[in-house]
């Protein structure tokens, strides 16, 4: 069977339990960090571990490198093996953010060698929606090994972006709302505007307001793109991957995610650098 990118309430239900299916809970709230924890606490898709921004996908902040830098490779791959994921593991990951946070963990995986990796289209409240079953529970899980192997293509860093943004068939994507690639409102990073010569498609475009996926005949905008070189950044490296996951639909592999993104940018503007 191959791998599936996107599944649905009803698909993941059927397979539910399955040795070779593990569950990622991603929900998160930029405003209250630990209202995901809660929100897993007290309601969950059975069988589901819990994945934090902050503490699980993400590294502590330092003075450049972004709000959201990449975890240590070594302590994440072993929270996936405590978590029963190894190399044959198909991981399921969902949110209620129109997969702010659970498209992070899909292409965190990707860019660690892990392809087999797919998001629950509508999220938990698609789940919901069915009246599926949840519970509190914790599950134990049986240990695996997960490796690593990166993938550095999948990645840039603030030099790559100033050598190759300005490049002839080089694409620099802001995943910001408009207002803040506008520089019109900037309600978290301390100077507002957008890296420039960057084009804006908002990442929330990609998705209906109930968190379903459009499909790629319905977002013409990327085929626009198919063949060049795409750079994808939003505030912090984490909803540029919602934008990166409908690229991959759209059959558009030849994207990469400044994962420092507005936040890392601006931090050398701030310092004159």
């Amino acid at each position: 069977m191959s791998t599936p990118t996107v599944v649905s309430a009803d698909w993941l239900y059927e397979h539910i339990g399955e040795a070779h299916i593990a569950i990622a809970d991603c929900r998160f709230s930029l405003a209250d960090s630990e209202l995901g924890q809660q929100q897993y606490n007290i309601s969950h898709i059975p069988g589901a571990s819990y994945f934090d921004l902050n503490k699980d996908l993400s590294s502590p902040v330092q003075q450049h490198g972004g709000r959201h830098p990449l975890p240590d490779f070594d302590v994440f791959a072993q929270k996936l093996s405590t978590m029963g994921i190894d190399a044959q593991t198909l991981v399921v990951a969902y949110d209620d953010s129109r997969f702010a946070f659970a498209a992070r963990l899909w292409w965190l995986l990707r860019y660690l060698g892990h392809d087999r990796v797919a998001v629950l289209d509508g999220g938990f409240k698609a789940w919901q929606r069915l009246k599926l079953p949840v519970t509190d529970a914790i599950s134990p899980k049986t240990p695996k090994q997960f490796t690593c192997y990166l993938q550095p293509s999948l990645r840039v860093d603030i030099a790559d972006v100033k050598a190759r943004k300005d490049l002839p068939g080089v694409v620099l994507v802001d995943s910001r709302e408009i207002p803040r690639y506008l520089g019109e409102s900037e309600p978290i990073d301390p100077i507002a505007g957008h890296i420039p010569g960057a084009v804006n498609y908002p990442w929330q475009d990609v998705s209906s307001t109930d968190g379903y996926l459009y499909s790629p005949q319905e977002l013409q905008h990327w085929q626009q793109l198919q063949g060049q070189e795409i750079i994808v950044y939003c505030g912090s490296g984490v909803t540029a991957c919602v934008n990166l996951l409908s690229l991959h639909l759209a059959g558009i592999d030849t994207s990469a995610l400044y994962v420092g993104s507005w936040s890392d940018w601006c931090s050398y503007l701030l310092v004159g650098k």
